[in-house]
């Protein structure tokens, strides 16, 4: 059985986003029932040096649409990172999986070996789709996931593993 590069990457980038969105509905949700303002959990950070919740979602969605772009060689639609409100995420959600869902398989498929390069901290590296994809892009993006994941189970919305992985 083979997998595509688009399967390993478009694919699991749009579920991730789509669990995320839930995962936001969940704490506007929490945030009513608990009479709390939303931006509590919307500034709310695992620590002072860390981004808050809306700067999570907004590297998910940057990291999604660059690794898209990456990948397929499809120009990134860029946002302006001025969300401040459930909905305001909600809508860059949407449009970021908009985006992924316009990407032809045929502009990923078959590109594992064509040389991605990139600055990292202030460096060029090169690597291939596929390394670039399993070191750096899918990694990179569930990292801002979980973080917003972590950031609301420490406000105390009720989240589990499941919610997480959308199942």
């Amino acid at each position: 059985m083979s997998i595509t590069l688009h399967e390993v990457g478009i694919t699991p980038l749009i579920r991730a986003l789509h669990n995320l969105s839930s995962l936001l509905d969940k704490a506007e949700q929490h945030a009513d029932q608990h009479k709390l303002e939303p931006q509590q959990l919307l500034s709310a950070r695992l620590y002072e040096d860390m981004y808050p919740l809306t700067a999570q979602v907004q590297r998910a969605s940057d990291t999604a649409k660059a690794t898209a772009s990456r990948l397929s060689a499809v120009a990134a639609p860029a946002f302006s990172d001025d969300e401040t409100s459930f909905d305001e995420l909600q809508a860059r959600i949407n449009k970021t999986i908009v985006f992924l869902e316009s990407i032809p398989a045929d502009a990923v498929n078959g590109q594992e070996d064509r040389v991605i390069t990139m600055k990292l901290r202030g460096e060029e590296r090169s690597m291939s789709a596929r390394e670039y994809l399993l070191v750096f892009g899918l990694p990179n993006f569930f990292f801002h996931i979980t973080t917003a994941y972590d950031i609301l189970r420490h406000q105390g919305v009720k989240l589990g593993k499941m919610d997480f992985l959308g199942l």
